[in-house]
């Protein structure tokens, strides 16, 4: 159990709360640091679900501490500690092919909530993904497309971005310095 914001510590001390698995529930953030610090780098979201409070008086106690913006949340992760995983999904170019040879998955299988993976079509993964596949018992699983020889920067749709607003404006050109130059920081 997850929530959002952290617990507040006079709900944390509340026995009702505690007997609703509420107080104990982790703030969601708190889990994907500790979960890195603890060496899986890049934890992955399988399944989630809000959890609604149906007994008024514990959703009462909430709002009367004035925390009514509490937020639950039921999640399944999935978590490789794996020495090759980098901190964000880096783009190699590579793909997979799932065989559909893990059992009741027979035409597809979801490593997490954005990666479904249909039996014998082409999937793109970044390298964090690959090695997933490629470094666990997954692997007899798929046919793997490509290695780590060529890096074309953040796989797209990751959740990270280039920190620059000025990336891709002038993406492949160089700067000038000479008259007539809208500047933009060219070092030559």
């Amino acid at each position: 159990v997850y929530s959002n914001p952290r617990v507040p510590q006079s709900l944390r001390d509340d026995e009702v709360l505690w007997g609703e698995c509420l107080s104990g529930a982790l703030y969601w953030n708190d889990f994907q640091n500790l979960a890195k610090k603890c060496g899986f780098a890049d934890p992955r979201l399988v399944e989630d679900a809000a959890i609604t409070i149906e007994n008024e008086a514990v959703q009462n106690k909430i709002k009367v501490e004035g925390f009514g913006n509490l937020e639950f949340t039921s999640a399944t992760y999935r978590l490789f500690k794996l020495d090759s995983l980098e901190p964000h999904c880096e783009d190699f170019g590579q793909a997979v092919v799932y065989k559909g040879t893990i059992p009741r998955f027979e035409t597809g299988w979801s490593l997490d909530d954005h990666h479904y993976m249909e039996t014998g079509k082409v999937f793109p993964v970044c390298g964090n993904t690959y090695n997933m596949l490629k470094e666990t018992r997954f692997a007899e699983h798929f046919d793997l497309i490509g290695d780590f020889s060529t890096h074309y920067g953040i796989f797209e749709g990751c959740g990270t971005t280039s920190p620059f607003s000025s990336a891709g404006s002038n993406a492949g050109s160089s700067t000038s310095s000479g008259k007539g130059s809208s500047g933009g920081g060219g070092c030559c």
